[in-house]
């Protein structure tokens, strides 16, 4: 047991015994001395009696705090050992709770982690399933642009190309009935499409060129030299099919004076307006029109245009007809009209006629009222006037 634990007053006790102890020791040696001196020997003997009789109380009494602080030390060892074990269930159930709220955050985040990979596997399934078809889609895209590369590259298949664009584009503006596709024209030559129109200027010929290797040509050139070599090469070539078509499909008598040069191709056109002004004035020069896609829907919308308007003329001579026919019917109409009127008025003057007789009769009604039913000396009876004339 430690010094600085022990009660203040034990600590007094227990220093007073020592002192008392170390003095009896003291006188006791001193007497020793002094062993000749009876009286002294006898006053140290009687003061060593006290001293252990005051020794001896200081003992029990020594004794007895030791035992009250002992029973102290215990009773406060009982109180700390329940605090502890108190503080202790405390702390466990404080580190379970917290060990079960922990459990339960980490449930919760895996099954939250747990949901969230569900939804980002299926989110990457659908991702990977419209990857696939768009996969697809690019295959197919790339098989068509390889089969449009070999069309493009055969001058059979390009021409059928260009005629099945120029097909579309006829069909989807004019009636059947105002174009022909591959009709014969002069001696036995063919025309892609046959505008079929009234005179004048008669029916126009069509054919579709496509001149792709000249402008590859000048697409690929890599310097000024070689591009201006491959645009005269692209300039002569729709040269070329210009004088062809004129020769070809430009018939007198048969056709009109003039005919179209259709390019399946915005760009090829671009080109000839912007750097091959030359070639597009001789191809004027020539009678042939060189039309794109854009610029010949709007000359089908203007061919359009010009057979409605021959329709027109061609029915003017049923219109007039149908028109004096009208104008034959409004005249009837008037003369029925006036004879219902001629009714009307007779009959206006019928009523009035019997309105005068109704009013005739009423007055007559009232004079009969005004008339007194027996004879009287007083009163003599009034004859009845004469009837007026052309009552």
């Amino acid at each position: 047991m430690m010094l600085d634990s022990l009660d203040p007053t034990l600590i007094m006790a227990l220093a007073g015994g020592a002192a008392l102890l170390a003095l009896a020791l003291a006188i006791y040696l001193a007497l020793r001395d002094r062993r000749g001196n009876g009286e002294a020997e006898a006053q140290a003997q009687a003061l060593a009696a006290l001293t252990a009789e005051k020794m001896m109380a200081a003992q029990a009494e020594l004794a007895g705090r030791l035992s009250q602080l002992a029973e102290s030390q215990a009773a406060a060892q009982a109180r700390l050992a329940q605090q502890m074990q108190a503080q202790e269930r405390q702390l466990s159930k404080s580190v379970e709770d917290r060990l079960a709220e922990v459990t339960r955050r980490v449930g919760d985040s895996l099954e939250k982690s747990s949901t969230q990979a569900t939804l980002s596997l299926t989110e990457l399934k659908e991702r990977l399933a419209v990857i696939d078809a768009a996969q697809k889609n690019i295959t197919e895209l790339s098989t068509q642009v390889v089969g449009l590369q070999d069309i493009l590259s055969n001058k059979q298949a390009r021409g059928a190309f260009g005629e099945v664009q120029l097909e579309n584009l006829v069909q989807a503006v004019l009636p059947p009935n105002a174009y022909q596709f591959q009709a014969q024209i002069g001696d036995g030559k063919r025309v892609d499409c046959l505008l079929i129109l009234p005179n004048p200027p008669g029916p126009i010929g069509i054919d579709a060129k496509f001149p792709l290797e000249g402008y590859r040509a000048l697409q690929n050139a890599q310097d000024d030299v070689a591009r201006n070599v491959a645009r005269k090469a692209l300039g002569a070539s729709v040269l070329k099919h210009v004088r062809d078509i004129r020769e070809r499909y430009i018939v007198p008598g048969e056709t009109a004076d003039s005919a179209l040069m259709f390019l399946p191709s915005e760009a090829i056109y671009a080109e000839l307006h912007a750097n091959l002004g030359d070639v597009v004035e001789q191809s004027y020069r020539e009678k042939v029109w060189i039309v794109s896609p854009t610029t010949l829907m709007a000359t089908l919308n203007t061919v359009r245009a010009v057979l409605k308007d021959a329709r027109m003329r061609e029915q003017a001579h049923i219109i007039q007809k149908e028109v004096q026919l009208l104008g034959t019917d409004v005249g009837r109409l008037d003369e029925r009209v006036e004879k219902l009127q001629t009714h009307f008025n007779q009959a206006g003057e019928d009523i009035r006629q019997i309105r005068i007789s109704t009013e005739k009769v009423t007055k007559r009604a009232g004079r009969i009222e005004e008339l007194q039913l027996g004879p009287s000396e007083e009163t003599p009876l009034v004859p009845a006037p004469d009837r007026l004339a052309g009552e």
